[in-house]
């Protein structure tokens, strides 16, 4: 009986998320457009650090593991780039894309323009829903995050960043379009690099902001879906219109 019931709860996860995928292709219905349901994650960025739980050890007379401090730093390295977690790696950018699909299991899309549908809106913060985008030779990192601005107040942020350096960065435009029941918002921006990390672009503001109320307005039962386009550009401007 427990395992029928399992099994049922399983079905119907999987009708609602097929549910899910059937309303963004309605509302962006656009050929071509492939939609990526992505499921909220906590972020455990603030966890104790491998470093923490090494001065942790130190106090029970156990020798911290943390002698890569000592070593002389490659300049060429870069740290995680993954929003979610402490992670201590470090490594080329050439294979940070493997690193965050290996490790962080970190979905890829292929294609020009996608379909962003976030589910489970209502979770409280901080949570955040990231997925890969692949296109134009390049690799970029999306990211929704739902945080306090001022506690009590939890805001919507989403951003495109591009894998890459900042000079790279500045070769694309990307576009986030929200659109229900005929309401219209677009945020049109050049993507930050990954070296300048997620946290820095929230607090300059340089990202789609979202109040609660207005998101609730393009939110669909608790899903929100983000129209993705990503093209090649010279000319750098982000606005916001409705």
């Amino acid at each position: 009986m427990l395992f029928f019931t399992q099994c049922f709860g399983a079905v119907l996860d999987l009708i609602h998320l097929r549910f899910q995928h059937y309303k963004a292709k309605r509302v962006f219905s656009a050929a071509g457009q492939l939609v990526c349901v992505v499921n909220p994650t906590h972020s455990l960025k603030y966890a104790p650090t491998r470093c923490a739980a090494a001065q942790a050890s130190t106090e029970q007379g156990i020798l911290p593991p943390c002698h890569h401090h000592e070593a002389v730093h490659d300049p060429q390295l870069v740290p995680c780039t993954c929003p979610l977690f402490s992670c201590p790696w470090e490594g080329h950018l050439e294979v940070v894309v493997s690193h965050l699909r290996q490790t962080h299991r970190i979905n890829i899309l292929q294609g020009a323009e996608i379909v962003f549908l976030a589910t489970d809106m209502h979770l409280p913060a901080p949570t955040d829903w990231i997925i890969m985008h692949s296109c134009l030779g390049h690799q970029f990192l999306l990211v929704l995050r739902k945080q306090e601005k001022y506690e009590g107040h939890p805001q919507f942020f989403a951003t495109m960043m591009l894998i890459g350096t900042p000079t790279q960065a500045n070769n694309f435009t990307y576009r986030l379009e929200l659109n229900r029941n005929q309401r219209r918002l677009k945020w049109e921006a050049t993507p930050r690099s990954v070296l300048e990390r997620v946290d820095s672009v929230i607090s300059d503001g340089d990202c789609l902001v979202l109040n609660t109320s207005l998101a609730q307005l393009f939110a669909d039962n608790g899903s929100l879906a983000i129209g993705i386009a990503i093209t090649t550009s010279k000319v750098h401007n982000s606005e916001a219109e409705m």
